[in-house]
């Protein structure tokens, strides 16, 4: 996985001012799009997007300061049409127009060059399970909400907190399947797991494929398929968004797995009152790499 995303890096460089086929170099290294997007997106801190961006913005800077062609040629040049569109893109990386930069010499914003290496990381064993689950039905209350990568969701909060408590009674009454319990599931996200991007939260239970589902409440079908399952203790939400970065940079590097597309499922098996500690399992679709 770190050859195949320092290749990504590579390729990018190679073609700045082109349309990146990230399809198809994913499929010259073995690997899905979603899954490289995903990773990439986990190790560097930010979305493949605004990294092509932000080194798109870096090279332009120096063609800007330099002052040797005109803001449009410099434009087309880094794959814009418009002075217009330049400067937009311009100036959210460094926070200040082209124009501007030309004359006082900044403010630039810099964007290396990423690399990725391995660390050895990995001292505190990741309890994992593989599992082979056939189709089943994710049934509950979904609603669109802005992704946050840390802390507390107030949007999952209000979502949950606005069901009567009868309506969790009968959610969990009516799961019968595995993962059990009240489910966490997110779906619908972005590739790049943009902060702030949409995803579709649904708060609710799994269903057998012959379990007739309420017309009152949302459904999501989920294909038979293997899922990696973490187990996670301890001070919450903390302890399992630590898990979840660390999917990525521990275990997918080191295990024979790659994420596949559907929803991400957190199932609580214990709690304190007031939430600031659980047992969770964190469901994550996988297939071989």
């Amino acid at each position: 996985m770190i050859s195949a995303l320092n290749r990504l890096v590579d390729l990018v460089e190679e073609h700045l001012t082109e349309e990146l086929d990230v399809t198809g170099l994913a499929r010259t290294l073995g690997t899905t799009e979603y899954h490289l997007r995903r990773m990439f997106s986990s190790l560097a801190g930010m979305p493949l997007s605004e990294y092509v961006r932000r080194r798109r913005m870096t090279l332009a800077a120096a063609d800007v300061v330099r002052g040797q062609d005109d803001l449009l040629s410099i434009a087309v040049r880094h794959g814009y049409g418009s002075t217009e569109a330049f400067g937009r893109a311009f100036r959210a990386v460094h926070g200040a127009g082209p124009g501007d930069v030309r004359r006082d010499g900044g403010p630039l914003r810099t964007q290396p060059q990423l690399r990725f290496r391995l660390t050895v990381e990995g001292s505190n064993p990741m309890h994992t399970r593989i599992v082979d689950r056939p189709a089943f039905r994710l049934v509950g209350h979904a609603a669109r909400v802005p992704l946050i990568h840390h802390g507390i969701n107030p949007h999952i909060q209000q979502h949950i907190a606005a069901l009567p408590m009868e309506e969790h009674l009968r959610l969990k009454a009516l799961g019968d399947a595995e993962p059990g319990g009240l489910l966490q599931v997110s779906d619908d996200l972005d590739p790049d797991a943009t902060e702030g991007s949409e995803l579709t939260y649904l708060h609710g239970v799994a269903l057998s494929p012959d379990t007739p589902a309420p017309g009152d409440l949302d459904v999501i079908e989920v294909p038979a398929g293997r899922w990696a399952v973490f187990r996670t203790a301890g001070p919450h939400p903390q302890v399992l968004q630590e898990t979840w970065a660390a999917t990525a940079t521990e275990w997918f590097p080191s295990n024979p797995w790659r994420l596949r597309p559907g929803p991400s499922i957190v199932a609580v098996l214990d709690r304190a009152d007031d939430f600031s500690t659980a047992t969770c399992e964190l469901w994550l679709p996988v297939e071989p790499a």
